[in-house]
């Protein structure tokens, strides 16, 4: 007989907390969801309150078996999974899939695994909270609606294959308008004067005038006026400041950061933090509070007077500024401050100890600073005057420890580096030798293209998404691709800098690189056209504050004060009803086709056009022509849209394929693809790196590229067997392994890879189990393309697409009508 049975969600948590309850309790993983809605449409049941149907995930089947063999046999079921509407609708799916009853089940919470927290969670039991289950189903039903019914509609009047969801589509409209003020936006130029003087004693002071010159003209003018002027400090003014620190991580906060401070994308952040709560190393990364326990206060302040000294320890109560944050949770912190490095990797290490500094800072004491201003007259121009401003750190406070960093946007570029040097000792009436005097022309800037912390910082803004989706969105509108994240070189420009020599003034013309992108995501074609097409025909869904609403509402439903059947109802009536409409859109009128012009030589006409993979231009046959006559195609190059595209681009895109020259008597062709620029040889393809351009590179470069890649090839084949061609010994990133088709099978230690045979590498390979997707909430398990459900971020589970668009499946029940279904057999 067992005495309890504990069920958690992942495996690596059910190894850490079993070893803290005992030998009465057994700790078993659900790997996850273990049911959820079907793919056809016999999912949600519309004329009945929009009742869903669940189903266990196949992979999931014998996993339950064995749960209701053990939960028959336990006097206890201790459902255990993650504090938030997820973890409690994962409960309560086990409770309906078990058959548990009220009398033998407990809910219990924690939101950190050590044993105290865990012991503290078998003391105080709770019952499943329903209004949570309802908000997690309310936010499944939603999504399902949406992406079912809109997504046929897509692939009717744009392109199969595409979707849309309530949230990605939000995300993806912001992407959009970011490009678009980019691509509109007017750059002026002014010059921005800055002095440089002899200080005494070797130092030297750089100041700088208040005022921009808007033309050269009147920089000119002003360096002229300072022909043989006298510089005196007019002023000194000191003023004392401070800095305090910022609350510690939520889990926007904590993505947002690690992408500045480490280069994690938002999704590698989620899955480094998961490891390490797993490992009972820090509290549950999914908060959107920034509020801190008595007993994590008590820790922060114990280690920060160890470690620093008891006057850089200052307690903190930080308020959370949205309406929805859920105040009982925590902020992310480390579980033990004392523990000062923690994690099996780099990465985690890296991780930890960005949220242990930050968690620390912010229960230290203000930075105290002391900010100089000293105010430079100009003998030759009474009343203007150049400034220079300093600060000096007096008391460090929390940056003993920890700065955060700000986005491009920001208007400091990095806090750590906002703080100015200390001005030399100077007094009043010090007469200052100029050294130099230079007036630079600077161009004003665009806003900066997002990248996946900073538009996951703007969804928080406006009210969009919580902690749990923010990482599965950004996922989404790339994986569905309508986002790029890519970086991209810099354009030169030339500038103007004006010198004052002697009693001249030297005009020079420089050179420098703008406008490069690092790690910023781009929207793809398909993404402006499907987005003006729902900006056009269904507002509703990329509305910036209905999705707010939504949100909002779920909110309201997981504290009990909303029906979450009425809050479908209310929305889906006037979302059905513009579906409905969509049907009679002319595909016509859609921005996937536009006609740039004629061919200057031929008169040909030239349209740019959305295709299966890609936008791409054409040049239709001339009129009269031969039947066999085919269109010209050319591929869109990386920054290109078809909104924007010239005829003069386009004829350039003309050129390619063009033959580079000759290698071992066949042709070097240049051409751009799917996957960007190219040389095809001997039908063979060779990707050509950043700096490369298909239109100039020459055919010793293409020989070059060719032959490196041969050799790179070479010396990643071990061996091969003629006879098998789909099986090889490879050397890989992380040693030898056997390809047998599209498996890798590992090489058992002490079998030298060269020697081994044909038949063994394919008896390994026998031996070696295929990967089963995992389902739910762990899983790899693909959605068809029209199911567009936000769902939480989890740990290892990758939104996979489904590589054709599940037409039969698109529709919930009763919910398209016949428009719906025709246009899902066209799909089809």
């Amino acid at each position: 007989m067992i005495k309890n049975l504990v069920i958690v969600e992942s495996p690596a948590k059910a190894k850490t907390i079993e070893g803290y309850l005992g030998k009465d309790f057994i700790v078993k993983s659900s790997f996850g969801h273990v049911r959820d809605l079907p793919k056809d449409n016999n999912a949600i049941d519309i004329a009945n309150g929009f009742k869903p149907t669940y189903v266990v995930s196949p992979d999931k089947r014998e996993l339950i078996s064995e749960l209701k063999k053990l939960s028959k046999e336990a006097e206890t079921v201790w459902l255990a999974s993650d504090d938030d509407r997820e973890g409690e609708a994962i409960s309560w799916h086990l409770a309906e899939t078990l058959n548990l009853t009220n009398a033998k089940t407990r809910r219990i919470v924690f939101r950190e695994i050590t044993k105290n927290a865990i012991l503290n969670a078998i003391d105080s039991p709770r019952e499943i909270d329903l209004n949570l289950v309802n908000a997690q189903q309310a936010r499944r039903v939603l999504d399902r609606l949406v992406g079912f019914e809109l997504s046929p509609v897509l692939w009717k009047k744009i392109k199969a294959g595409l979707s849309a969801g309530r949230v990605q589509s939000v995300a993806v409209r912001l992407v959009v308008e970011r490009e678009r003020e980019i691509q509109q936006f007017s750059v002026s130029s002014a010059y921005r004067v800055v002095a440089r003087f002899d200080a005494g004693q070797g130092a030297v002071l750089e100041a700088e005038l208040p005022t921009r010159f808007k033309t050269r003209e009147e920089a000119d003018a002003f360096l002229t006026r300072c022909v043989g002027a006298a510089y005196t400090i007019e002023n000194l003014e000191k003023k004392p400041g401070k800095r305090s620190p910022a609350p510690p991580f939520t889990t926007s906060t904590l993505q947002q950061e690690a992408s500045r401070k480490l280069g994690f994308s938002v999704a590698q952040t989620m899955s480094v933090a998961q490891k390490l709560y797993e490992a009972g190393k820090i509290s549950y990364m999914r908060t959107d509070s920034v509020n801190l326990s008595v007993e994590a206060l008590a820790g922060a302040q114990a280690e920060i007077t160890r470690a620093y000294g008891a006057e850089y320890a200052f307690q903190r109560h930080f308020k959370t500024k949205s309406a929805s944050a859920q105040e009982a949770h925590e902020a992310i912190r480390p579980t033990d401050f004392s523990l000062a490095k923690a994690g099996s990797d780099s990465a985690e290490q890296r991780l930890y100890d960005l949220i242990r500094k930050r968690a620390m800072a912010s229960q230290m004491a203000d930075a105290q600073i002391e900010r100089t201003v000293a105010t430079i007259g100009i003998s030759t121009q009474p009343g203007t005057t150049l400034t220079a401003t300093g600060e000096v750190i007096t008391f460090e406070g929390f940056l003993k420890a920890y700065a955060e960093s700000k986005d491009d946007d920001d208007t400091d570029a990095d806090a750590e580096s906002s703080f100015s040097r200390g001005l030399p000792p100077l007094t009043v009436g010090q007469r200052l030798p100029l050294q130099l005097l230079r007036a630079t022309e600077r161009f004003s800037q665009p806003p900066a293209r997002y990248t996946e912390a900073s538009l996951v910082k703007k969804l928080e803004e406006m009210g969009i998404g919580r902690p749990s989706t923010y990482a599965p969105t950004i996922s989404t509108i790339q994986k569905r691709g309508y986002a790029e994240k890519d970086s991209r070189e810099g354009k030169e420009r030339k500038f103007h800098v004006l010198t004052l020599d002697g009693d001249a003034v030297k005009t020079e013309v420089k050179t420098e690189t703008y406008g490069a992108d690092k790690a910023k995501l781009f929207p793809t074609d398909t993404a402006m056209i499907v987005n003006d097409f729902l900006v056009d025909h269904f507002p509703v869904i990329v509305d910036y504050k209905f999705t707010a609403k939504v949100e909002d509402e779920f909110d309201q439903i997981a504290n009990g004060l909303e029906q979450w059947e009425k809050m479908i109802g209310d929305f889906y009536g006037t979302f059905h009803e513009t579906v409905e409409r969509g049907q009679d859109i002319e595909r016509s009128s859609l921005g996937s086709t536009r006609e740039l012009g004629t061919h200057p030589e031929t008169g040909q006409k030239i349209t740019a056009r959305l295709g299966r993979f890609g936008p791409y231009v054409q040049i239709e046959p001339r009129e009269g022509a031969p039947e066999d006559e085919k269109p010209v195609y050319a591929s869109l190059r990386k920054g290109q849209f078809i909104e924007n595209l010239t005829v003069d681009e386009a004829l350039e895109l003309f050129k390619l394929p063009r033959i580079v020259g000759q290698y071992e008597d066949k042709d070097m062709t240049a051409a751009v693809g799917r996957f960007g620029p190219y040389i095809r040889h001997n039908s063979k393809f060779y990707s050509l790196s950043k700096t490369q351009d298909p239109l100039s590179i020459s055919a010793d470069e293409a020989i070059a590229l060719i032959e490196a890649k041969r050799k790179a090839d070479a010396e990643r084949l071990i061996k091969e067997f003629p006879e098998n061609p789909e099986v090889q010994v490879l050397n890989g990133r992380f040693g030898p392994y056997i390809v047998v088709g599209k498996k890798n099978v590992k090489i058992p230690k002490g079998e030298e890879p060269a020697e081994l045979t044909l038949e063994r590498c394919l008896e390994l390979a026998a031996a070696t189990p295929d990967k089963p997707a995992k389902g739910g909430r762990f899983g790899k398990k693909a959605a068809p393309a029209a199911d567009v459900a936000e769902t939480a971020d989890k740990p290892a589970k990758k939104a996979a697409t489904a590589k054709k668009p599940a037409a039969k499946k698109a529709t919930a029940k009763k919910a398209t009508g016949a428009t719906a279904k025709k246009s899902a057999a066209k799909a089809k």
